[in-house]
Formats: structure tokens, sequence, C-alpha cells
């Protein structure tokens, strides 16, 4: 009968001659988890906000609608009452428009930060895992030299 290869010790031949730096691994998605952590804290806060002023941009139209469509003793009340309703909502429709703004700019300036910031990390990592990598080369260079 012929016997079955062990194919697990030979991967585990093959990934022992060439090992790995796992804690590089576990930093990198430590980082990327931490980065994915304060880019959501940002959109959060920004849906927060947004849901605010829609809620404050829906009472004020209630509000306004409610004045509008009471009963009025003249037509003409009517008109004025619609004219009012109009260029208040207007008017709010530009405040509003102004506060969602507001928000998006500060979700870009937010954003725009912590890219920057992870981008430094990544540098510094990066310079960090290089410096190591050519000396640990250079040390294995060695070795056979001074055997």
């Amino acid at each position: 009968m012929t016997k079955t290869p062990d194919m697990t010790a030979m991967f585990k031949d093959v990934l022992g001659a060439f090992p790995m730096d796992n804690s590089a691994m576990k930093d990198a998605f430590k980082n990327t988890a931490t980065l994915n952590e304060k880019l959501s804290s940002v959109a959060f806060d920004a849906a927060d906000k947004s849901a605010d002023i829609s809620s404050a941009w829906t009472k004020d139209t209630l509000t306004r609608l409610t004045a509008m469509t009471s009963a009025k003793n003249e037509p003409t009340d009517y008109a004025k009452a619609m004219t009012e309703f109009a260029s208040a909502s207007a008017e709010a429709a530009a405040e509003h428009m102004a506060a969602f703004a507001e928000v998006a700019k500060k979700v870009q300036m937010d954003t725009v930060e912590l890219m920057m910031a992870a981008g430094k990390e990544v540098k510094a990592e990066a310079t960090a895992t290089a410096a190591k990598t050519a000396e640990t080369a250079q040390t294995t260079a060695q070795k056979p030299a001074t055997k």
C-alpha cells in the first residue's frame, strides 16, 4: 500500500523557513479598527446632527402650516397667510440648507484630519519596519560569512 505524504509537516517546514512577524499583522488590524471607529464616530455624529436639523425643519413647517390653515374672516387673509408661509418657508430652507452645509463641511474636515493622521502613522510604521527588515537582512547576511 502507498503511504500518503504528510502535507501538514511539509507546510510546517516551509512556513518555518519563512518566519513572519505576526505582531505587524496584529498592529495593522488594530490600527485599521481604530481608524474605522473614528470614521464611524464622525459619520454617526453627522447623521445625528442631520436628523436634528431635519426634525427642526419639519416642526417649523408644521407650525407654519397650522397657522396658514386656520380659518380666516376675510378672503384676503388667506392670500396674506399663503404669502407669509411661502416667504417663511423660503427663509427656513436657506437657514436649514446652510446648517446641512456646515455639517458636511465638518465631516469633510474631520475625515481629512483622520486620513492625514493615519497616513503619518502608516509612514512612520513603514519606515520603522523597513529599518528593522534591513537590519535583520544585514545580520542574516553576515552570519554565513562569520561561520
